[in-house]
């Protein structure tokens, strides 16, 4: 049907069982070759098994695959450096390469033997599924609703996919496929390659685990590093609605680039800019273009060109082309290897972490409220999701973030981040206390280290995973001019970030 939307992706937790339940001696690991679909030079690979439910550690047992990129500096220090590109459901096994890559520092990867994980339910790990039909493979998060009839409309949509979810195969997996489980599976890791401590590199749903992590296993955290941060409470039913904010802090980039661009016909200000957004959605809500691309899909194609400056000419050109009765391409980007598998397992965990509001009645009062605090995006960001009528209740209290434990935590955030906004890093930095130093880069965009290339947050985090030294407060970077800012590299890894669509 519509195509539109992928090549940006899928994008698009305190009471628990004793951490040192985790560690429990897992079998060594064996290093081999990687799986066929996983192609970067230079990576092995390895399966470890763990507990299906840590609280049963003797009970039913599932598979992790793990990689490694190993350092060639014989005088490398003592430990690993996990790292995770978020998703929820994003498949790790190959990122240690795409960072080398992309463009990771020589002083970091001589550091450590850089390792990558599929985490629970994802990919080559055991995965988890719920049957998705092709009609259902486009975005978790919610279309824009107009009004309180869309957001029945949605939640009966939600409720299939739910029972789809409870009634699939792996069913059986649903309690547990968690946050909290993932980051003891980190922790198995971590004690299968005989290292008594861990350090972390993690980006957006990436820094909430890493968040998790290093709260139940504080004592064997080593230098956790969290690039563009969700809030405290990871992405609950507020957590979700924070896209809104994310939304408008990221628009004014968005506008400034068309006002200094006249051949897209988008406005000579700001102002005008943002007329045009709303002038084109209600155009589009009321007939879709030939292509199918109605206000709803408009809104999220805009959504996920946010995340990066890279993306921003195409998104001209797609408004350009709406606003003319022209066809609009296919955006940038890479391929996803298996939707069903990330959207599925993305649901067990964003539903599983947490308990969901039930009543169909709270989220169309939530889209009232946001439609006026946020207009722009916040009837899609309250909308309802499948985790509504999750068939099972999450398996345990969400692990509350506090600041209990060794101060080693660096965050790294954009000041206008679409997808993981400024405010639920704030209010991740208060939860942590003084364990925690927060970077903030005066830039737009999803991903602060490397991705936007400031040189100041870039050298913060680098100074911090090959020394250990961390800014002895935290540190507000200033935009840099835009010669000395080339942007993200666009690769498949770079585009596979929180919550993009995929084809739908």
């Amino acid at each position: 049907m519509r195509r539109i939307m992928l090549a940006a992706l899928v994008a698009a937790v305190a009471v628990t069982v004793a951490p040192g339940v985790a560690s429990a001696a897992p079998d060594a690991v064996t290093w081999g070759a990687c799986p066929a679909d996983v192609t970067a030079p230079g990576l092995r690979c390895a399966t470890l098994e763990v507990p299906l439910d840590y609280r049963k550690p003797d009970g039913t047992k599932i598979q992790v695959a793990i990689s490694r990129l190993a350092s060639t500096n014989p005088a490398r220090r003592r430990g690993v450096l996990l790292t995770n590109p978020g998703g929820p459901g994003g498949p790790g096994l190959d990122l240690p390469a795409v960072l080398a890559r992309i463009g990771w520092p020589k002083s970091v990867l001589d550091t450590y033997d850089v390792i990558g994980f599929d985490p629970r339910g994802v990919g080559h790990s055991t995965p988890v599924t719920c049957d998705l039909t092709p009609a259902q493979l486009r975005s978790n998060v919610p279309p824009y609703a107009l009004g309180p009839a869309d957001v029945t409309a949605q939640a009966e949509y939600a409720k299939g996919v739910a029972r789809q979810c409870g009634a699939s195969r792996t069913a059986s997996m649903l309690p547990y496929i968690t946050t909290a489980n993932t980051a003891r599976d980190m922790d198995r890791i971590r004690a299968a390659l005989g290292e008594p401590k861990l350090s972390y590199y993690g980006v957006s749903y990436g820094t909430y685990l890493g968040a998790v992590y290093t709260t139940l296993f504080p004592q064997r955290s080593d230098r956790i590093v969290l690039d563009s941060n969700l809030a405290p409470g990871g992405l609950d039913v507020t957590g979700s609605r924070l896209l809104a904010q994310g939304f408008d802090d990221r628009f004014p980039d968005f506008a400034a680039f068309a006002v200094a661009h006249p051949e897209y016909d988008l406005g000579r200000t700001p102002a005008e800019v943002k007329a045009k957004y709303f002038d084109l959605a209600r155009r589009l809500d009321a007939q879709p273009n030939s292509q199918g691309v109605d206000g709803k899909l408009f809104r999220q194609i805009t959504f996920g060109m946010f995340y990066y400056d890279a993306t921003l000419p195409y998104l001209a050109s797609a408004w350009h082309a709406l606003d003319t009765g022209a066809p609009i391409s296919q955006p940038p980007g890479g391929t996803v290897p298996d939707v069903e598998n990330v959207l599925s397992s993305q649901l067990h965990v964003v539903c599983g972490d947490s308990d969901w509001p039930e009543s169909v009645w709270t989220y169309q009062k939530n889209v009232a409220v946001d439609r006026i605090r946020h207009p722009m995006f916040g009837p899609a960001a309250a909308n309802v999701w499948p985790c509504a009528f999750w068939p099972s209740e999450p398996a345990e209290p969400r692990v509350r973030i506090g600041d209990r434990g060794p101060s080693d935590v660096l965050m790294l955030q954009n000041l206008r981040d679409p997808a993981t906004p400024l405010t639920g890093a704030l209010r991740l930095r208060q939860a942590f206390g003084d364990r925690a130093r927060l970077v903030t880069a005066d830039q737009g965009g999803h991903g602060t280290y490397l991705f936007g290339a400031n040189t100041c947050a870039n050298d913060a985090a680098t100074t911090f995973l090959a020394s250990g030294v961390r800014p002895s407060r935290d540190l507000a970077c200033a935009a840099e001019p835009a010669s000395r800012t080339p942007g993200p590299r666009i690769d498949p890894w770079t585009l596979r970030s929180f919550f993009d669509a995929p084809p739908s």
